[in-house]
């Protein structure tokens, strides 16, 4: 069942922290969750190719804050922050609130993220290049910046085949079961001439052991996976050299052994043989 249940959903509230933050009565819950819905699905298409990763939405009495997470903050900036302003307006329009903050917050190492990724591998399909080529390319920069593992499932008319099938790519470790590994996940669709293609990305960051701040919009300096590569790499050296400088004592003591008694040995030989 751990393959079937969204890896997000999941960790709610364990190591991660639910996108919109509100409080919401019985009355006005379902309006305030449709509102949300109508704005992501609005900000999604209205920003194309801002390489939008996730939209988190905070409401206090008056006043509605949005912030946008994206590896492209300029598309959406605009030059001399035209672009936020008009959006800022279309929301108010959309929302009917007239108190409207729009945040934007840079992904540092878009590699790591999986909506990026999967939008990137779909954005690559309907131009038609060749889906394993792509997949295999975004897993290779995904490992290369610091992930345990990663895993891609596409499924649908694949290369254009007249039957619909599924492929899974995957390498490293993405184990769903273990609550405490941050897992992100995202399932994005690509559309092509010949039919909708669905692509889902599963990537593990690694292990999170201590007790990690709930909040989607904490973004830190250095990531948890490249201090955790760090880490990895000094260790890895220390062994190397530790089991190098082994070989070397055991290898150098060896020689001293040999060395020393086929020495004495041959001098004995060669003095029996004078006298």
């Amino acid at each position: 069942m751990g393959q079937k249940t969204n890896p997000i959903g999941a960790r709610l509230g364990i190591i991660r922290g639910w996108e919109s933050n509100w409080y919401g009565n019985k009355k006005d819950f379902s309006t305030k969750l449709i509102e949300d819905n109508k704005i992501r699905t609005y900000l999604n298409a209205r920003i194309n190719k801002g390489g939008i990763s996730k939209i988190v939405i905070e409401r206090t009495l008056n006043k509605l804050i949005v912030t946008i997470h994206t590896s492209k903050p300029g598309i959406i900036i605009g030059k001399g922050g035209n672009e936020v302003d008009r959006i800022k307006e279309e929301l108010k329009k959309l929302t009917g609130k007239e108190d409207v903050q729009i945040n934007i917050l840079e992904i540092r190492r878009p590699e790591l993220d999986a909506m990026i990724v999967g939008d990137t591998i779909a954005r690559q399909i309907e131009n038609r290049i060749n889906y394993k080529r792509a997949i295999k390319m975004a897993i290779a920069s995904a490992l290369r910046m610091g992930a345990e593992g990663i895993k891609i499932k596409i499924s649908g008319r694949l290369g254009g085949a007249e039957i619909a099938r599924t492929e899974e790519i995957k390498q490293g470790r993405t184990p769903l079961h273990t609550l405490r590994m941050d897992i992100d996940y995202a399932n994005v669709f690509a559309l092509t001439v010949y039919g909708k293609i669905g692509i889902k990305v599963w990537i593990c960051k690694g292990e999170v052991l201590g007790k990690r701040d709930l909040n989607p919009n904490l973004v830190g300096g250095k990531s948890d996976v490249n201090d955790r590569r760090d880490r990895r790499e000094g260790e890895g050296g220390d062994n190397r050299g530790h089991r190098g400088g082994g070989n070397d004592r055991r290898g150098g003591g060896d020689r001293r052994h040999h060395g020393g008694g086929g020495g004495d040995r041959r001098g004995g030989d060669r003095n029996r043989q004078q006298d």
